[in-house]
């Protein structure tokens, strides 16, 4: 898993109902996570970004391989605002394949300790949660796609997508507090890696 300690599953699952990211063909299996005390992610009143429960806490990576894409510098938004120019914001592309790399986005601003070319092992720890991009509060975007290029506009200008998203299991993960073996975790799950 890319972090440490029990996060929730805002948005993941095989459904659109389960899935806002279901549809968009490198997104079709993406998990948006954040961390809650009961049903609330955030203390106090929410409208500081270190209010919510994950902002700033360890991003890893999932799996070894070598980083293709590092994006940093990206400011991180007010909550409730969005970044409608850069959708990911701050981000990581890790190559664990030849067809199979990790995309986690919404880093926060200047944490990023990596850069193109590094390679990293699983479990390392590859930047902060943040909110930037397109988010509305802190959380992080993970998912698996088999291309290093998302998508790519025609000679009309017509956006192309490229990338085809992989499911994604996890190993060795406790989920409402069972332990999964092998699990891909679906919207209103808690996770924690064993």
């Amino acid at each position: 898993m890319p972090f440490d300690g029990e996060w929730f599953v805002n948005w993941g699952g095989d459904s659109k109902r389960l899935n806002h990211h279901h549809g968009i063909k490198a997104q079709n299996f993406a998990f948006d996570f954040v961390m809650a005390e009961g049903d609330k992610t955030y203390k106090g009143d929410g409208t500081k970004n270190y209010d919510y429960f994950c902002f700033g806490r360890p991003i890893l990576a999932p799996a070894a391989g070598e980083v293709v894409e590092a994006v940093d510098g990206i400011r991180d938004n007010k909550p409730k605002d969005t970044n409608d120019y850069f959708y990911p914001g701050n981000y990581i592309l890790i190559k664990h394949a030849q067809d199979e790399f990790s995309f986690l986005a919404h880093l926060q601003k200047h944490t990023l300790t990596v850069k193109e070319g590094d390679i990293v092992e699983a479990g390392q720890k590859i930047g902060l949660c943040g909110n930037s991009g397109n988010s509305s509060e802190p959380h992080l975007h993970y998912h698996l796609q088999d291309s290093f290029i998302f998508a790519r506009f025609d000679k009309a200008y017509q956006r192309q997508e490229i990338a085809k998203g992989i499911k994604v299991t996890f190993d060795n993960v406790l989920v409402n507090g069972i332990a999964k073996k092998s699990y891909s975790p679906v919207r209103g799950d808690r996770v924690k890696p064993l």
